[in-house]
């Protein structure tokens, strides 16, 4: 099954206009035929270098039964558990590919302690003895991805289990990891190095784990393959073009997409869209900004001017949808078939911004900092005040006039231009506080614009991008939590309590750096505080 696409009202008038020149451009068959110059002579070097995503399908066909055969020698082995260490693409498309299948897969991308003490303990007293870990980075050094590994290697050891036996490498070949890992013997798959991570769901990063954990690959790769002679297509009807031409065309461009979910089979499609768009687009200034929605979000009741809404569905030709929807992009289609479109149409939506969708300039700034932070270990900057246990700091003294929550929330939303929006990180414990998503309604409804909320660290590796690169219309909310939880990284002079720390401290100054204002929550009692913080956004 492909990829329906159905427009009203002025998209529709957008696509239509837009369409023609999309189609006399060949930019779909160029990007088939992996013309890296389609986006410019400086993107042209490195575009050369990532376009094999085009080829995943037949690429990623005989990596099938390696997968099955690994999967079978780890069941016969007691393990029914795989847990996913990876970050960006190398988790969030595995999370999207599990949950839409309906099959068990833990995904560690987080260095909050007590997320990283569950994913090592599981849910019952012999879960780690029935588990597998899979080790997913492209450069093989990323920081979150080799202290997960670390702490399992040791706690593997703990139990009497050796981790050659139990832990699976994906990476890029001749990383640093595939050497380490070979040299250790662990089982390695190496990915095709022309693909980015954020590119890489059909790829070895989005197989392994899948597989290994009972996903029907092929059905995956048939999906896929279902849909690519479409978008190769200099044609009207290019489903990649199209949406391409939904989301970056038209004057005034509307530079927000709104995500919604409404009653389609795929779990979690949004968070895939948001990595691959904002870090792709999100750069010199310009970008489309993904914002996650629910049917009944304050952006979804009454919809911005900037802001384009995709809804995805299952079937885009129910009638009731096309009128109650008037304005949006109804999408329906497989999985596989949306990971190829989405791809062709970002790439496509780059070309027609006049950026590189394939480099990602500004993520490097972030992890710089945490480093400096790490090695340094200054003292935590004091709070401007504390209020009902929420400690507050800010970037901009001004921010923390009011001596209160509710009225430094209220001068950071101040701070919104008219065609800004607000970003919520929360660098906590995802698993015991996932009630804190909520907030997000909370503080679209009370800011009145569009507002995204990020799992830290993890969004660091994709909407990070935009929040530095792209244009400088965002607030950024952070909240962090105080926990007498804590572990070890062995071999490291840090905790995973203090890295989660530095992570946050050294995305804010970067922020601040930028001129994006920033207020800092934490929360002294995650449980406790996190009424009054609601209550704060209202």
């Amino acid at each position: 099954m492909s990829v329906d696409i159905r427009l009203t009202g002025h998209v529709r008038e957008v696509v239509e206009e837009t369409l023609p020149g999309l189609v006399d451009s060949l930019v779909a068959s160029g990007i088939t035929a992996g013309d890296a110059d389609l986006w410019g002579p400086a993107a042209a070097p490195e575009a050369g270098q990532r376009l094999g995503w085009v080829q995943a399908v037949s690429v990623s066909r005989p990596l099938v039964p390696e997968i099955e055969t690994l999967r079978d020698v780890l069941r016969a082995d007691g393990v029914t558990r795989i847990v996913l260490a990876g970050m960006g693409g190398s988790s969030l498309a595995p999370e999207v590919i599990a949950g839409t299948s309906g099959v068990p897969l833990v995904i560690l991308d987080s260095t909050a302690p007590e997320q990283v003490l569950a994913a090592i303990d599981g849910d019952t007293t012999d879960a780690l003895a029935r588990t597998a870990l899979v080790v997913s980075s492209k450069s093989g050094s990323t920081i979150e991805t080799d202290s997960a590994k670390r702490a399992f290697e040791a706690a593997f050891r703990d139990i009497g289990i050796d981790p050659a036996t139990r832990i699976v490498v994906v990476t890029d070949p001749g990383s640093p990891l595939e050497e380490s890992a070979r040299a250790d013997g662990y089982t390695v798959f190496t990915a095709d190095p022309t693909v980015g991570g954020r590119y890489s769901a059909l790829t070895a990063f989005g197989l392994v784990p899948t597989g290994l954990a009972g996903v029907d690959l092929n059905e995956l790769l048939d999906e896929a393959e279902a849909t690519l002679l479409e978008v190769a297509i200099d044609d009207v009807r290019n489903p990649a073009l199209v949406l391409a031409a939904a989301i970056a065309g038209g004057s005034p461009r509307r530079d927000k997409l709104g995500l919604v979910s409404d009653g389609t089979h795929m779990v979690g499609l949004p968070d895939w869209i948001e990595q691959l768009v904002a870090e792709s687009t999100g750069k010199d200034g310009t970008g489309i900004l993904p914002v996650v929605l629910l049917p009944v979000s304050p952006e979804v009741d009454t919809v911005p001017e900037d802001l384009q809404i995709v809804r995805f569905v299952d079937d885009v030709h129910h009638d009731h949808l096309f009128e109650q929807h008037h304005g949006e992009v109804l999408v329906s289609g497989s999985l596989g078939a949306q990971f190829v479109v989405w791809e062709y149409a970002t790439a496509i939506a780059g070309r027609m911004l006049g950026i590189n969708p394939f480099d990602q300039p500004d993520v490097e700034s972030a992890k710089t900092a945490t480093r400096a932070l790490l090695d340094a270990r200054p003292e935590p900057a004091p709070a401007a005040f504390v209020e009902d246990g929420v400690e507050v700091r800010v970037s901009d003294p001004g921010l923390a006039a009011s001596g209160t929550v509710a009225g430094v929330l209220d001068a950071l939303w101040a701070r919104v231009p008219a065609d800004g929006y607000v970003s919520i990180q929360a660098y906590v414990d995802r698993i015991g506080l996932e009630h804190l998503q909520g907030l997000r309604e909370l503080v679209a409804a009370d800011s009145g614009r569009p507002t995204t909320f990020g799992w830290g660290p993890r969004f660091l590796h994709s909407t990070g991008q935009y929040h530095k690169g792209g244009p400088a219309n965002g607030v950024f909310l952070q909240i962090l939590q105080r926990t007498d939880v804590d572990v070890e990284i062995p071999g490291r002079p840090f905790t995973f309590g203090e890295l989660i720390e530095a992570q946050a401290a050294g995305d804010a100054s970067v922020l601040s750096q930028h001129g994006r204002p920033v207020v800092t929550l934490t929360l002294t009692d995650a449980q406790a505080d996190v009424l009054p913080l609601f209550e704060a956004a209202q």
